[in-house]
């Protein structure tokens, strides 16, 4: 059943790696160890306890110290990482773990069942009591039972036993797996990774060092630092300066400039982008309102000005690199066209257009940059779209959880599940910001989760994207390209499926 199911879960990812020079023909372990390097972020972390981050900026860099049962590679595949092996029955209800024997935390204390038992429970809100701030997986209501026993050779095994079949679960056994008696975590995180905490200050870093009792592959480097900046710009005069050796964020421009002195690595970024519409109010409670914004933006012309044609235009809410799950058939959903735009806002009622507002998170130059792209075709068709740039920490309390916007440009990441990034249309869902609203969508949405044949659920997956396509639920705009900017001295540099900074593969050549 494994197999099977890996072949289920197999995302063919489109990761390659378009930089002109790849440095160094040594293999990574023949080359010098240890060094340190410096990252920039443009976004504070807004938490240390991994259950309870909530940006994708956030997990990028605690992708180094946490880790869960299984982990993702490279490629897309989901291997095991804190437990050795996994099963999954043949009727998807139930998943049993054999733990990786000798596993230790950062504070050399050795990973039990019971921290795992604990973590799994704490993560699927199944504790007596529970935290408000942990973020639970939705996905994992359906558990009815997760115990910890022996098999005959003395090893851990967990098994997660479900309430109704689900074979797309293991993409979230992800979760970190953390201490069961440990109160720190929050400002001394301690997890199995590569990378252990060293310390922390709000606005200005995170610096980590290597684990020198990691299982696996130990990592090169002896230490990172991600030093944070307030704003894109600010970094990139960092990168100029020579203080930071590894940049993720780069503008087409900024690339250009910096291609002499770095080395410019390009990949995936695996988000959704777009700009999402607020269903519940005005204008865009009206379908036509929300296709004719579809209509009046140009996606390739976005990917030309932002990416210098790199990236991926989509048609609906997953991205690209979700390989049989992605419906490319909904690209061409909403061609560019300004006189069909106009035809249906004079048809809403609107015609002489409207003014509306964006809420844009200021550190995302790259959001920002959209902004003004799109509001520059919404005007030909006399749409008006103020931009207005607020704090990641507001847009995160204003518009994610509080739902106050009419409309916002950000990027969604997700598990190695596509029911994950199409977690956010689930009708009353706290995450779904857009109040996007279809019990055509609920109900597939459900079907897709339980069914257990790969054909029905490729189908279903299909159906449920056409579902966001018909009904304009945003503009969905694009898989970005991301440009990286590595110091030439650097090799090792790694894309994933998941938006991850996975500093365990970066290496000195020399």
């Amino acid at each position: 059943m494994k197999k099977a199911f890996a072949c289920i879960l197999l995302l063919v990812f489109a990761m390659t790696a378009l930089c002109a020079c790849k440095g160094g023909t040594k293999k990574p372990e023949e080359n010098m160890k240890g060094g340190a390097v410096v990252v920039g972020i443009t976004q504070d972390l807004d938490s240390l306890d991994p259950h309870k981050a909530v940006a994708a900026g956030t997990r990028e860099v605690l992708y180094n110290i946490f880790e869960g049962l299984v982990k993702p590679d490279k490629d897309g595949n989901l291997v095991p990482a804190v437990a050795a092996s996994y099963d999954i029955s043949a009727d998807g209800t139930k998943y049993t773990f054999v733990l990786r024997e000798g596993v230790k935390f950062h504070n050399g204390e050795t990973v039990t069942a019971d921290d795992v038992v604990y973590s799994l429970n704490r993560v699927a809100g199944r504790l007596e009591t529970s935290d408000p701030e942990v973020q639970v997986v939705p996905a994992f209501s359906v558990i009815s039972d997760i115990t910890a026993s022996k098999d005959a050779d003395g090893k851990d095994v967990i098994t997660v036993t479900l309430a109704s079949p689900n074979t797309e679960l293991i993409g979230y056994f992800t979760c970190n797996i953390i201490p069961k008696n440990y109160a720190d975590q929050a400002s001394k995180p301690i997890g199995t990774g590569p990378f252990k905490f060293e310390s922390y200050k709000p606005m200005v870093g995170l610096v980590m060092v290597r684990n020198d009792d990691y299982y696996g592959t130990k990592a090169h480097l002896a230490k990172v630092t991600f030093s944070i900046s307030e704003s894109t710009d600010a970094a990139f005069l960092q990168l100029q300066a020579g203080n930071i050796d590894i940049f993720p964020y780069l503008t087409v421009d900024q690339a250009e400039q910096l291609k002499d002195q770095f080395k410019i690595e390009v990949g995936d970024m695996s988000l959704v982008q777009g700009l999402f519409l607020n269903n519940a109010e005005k204008p865009f409670d009206d379908v036509r309102v929300r296709k004719a914004m579809n209509y009046a933006v140009d996606k390739k012309e976005v990917l030309q000005m932002l990416n210098g044609g790199y990236g991926t235009a989509i048609g609906s809410g997953v991205y690209a690199s979700f390989g049989l799950y992605y419906d490319k058939t909904l690209e061409e959903a909403y061609p560019h066209d300004e006189a069909k735009a106009k035809a249906l806002l004079a048809e809403a009622g609107y015609p002489d257009g409207f003014t509306f507002t964006v809420k844009v998170p200021s550190n995302y130059v790259y959001h920002v940059q959209t902004a003004e792209v799109l509001a520059n075709q919404l005007k030909k068709v006399g749409i008006t779209m103020k931009i207005e740039l607020i704090e990641w920490a507001t847009w995160i309390s204003d518009v994610y959880k509080g739902h106050k916007h009419v409309s916002t440009i950000v990027g969604l990441d997700s598990q190695l599940a596509p029911s994950d990034i199409l977690k956010y249309y689930i009708g009353g869902s706290a995450k779904n910001f857009m109040n996007y609203t279809s019990d055509t969508f609920d109900a597939k949405y459900k079907e897709a989760m339980a069914t257990a044949d790969t054909q029905k659920k490729v189908e279903l997956y299909h159906e449920l994207q056409k579902c966001l396509s018909d009904d304009a639920a945003s503009v969905f705009l694009q898989s970005p390209s991301l440009m990286v900017a590595v110091n030439k001295k650097l090799d090792g540099y790694t894309f994933y499926p998941v938006y991850v900074q996975d500093m365990s593969t970066v290496y000195f050549k020399e």
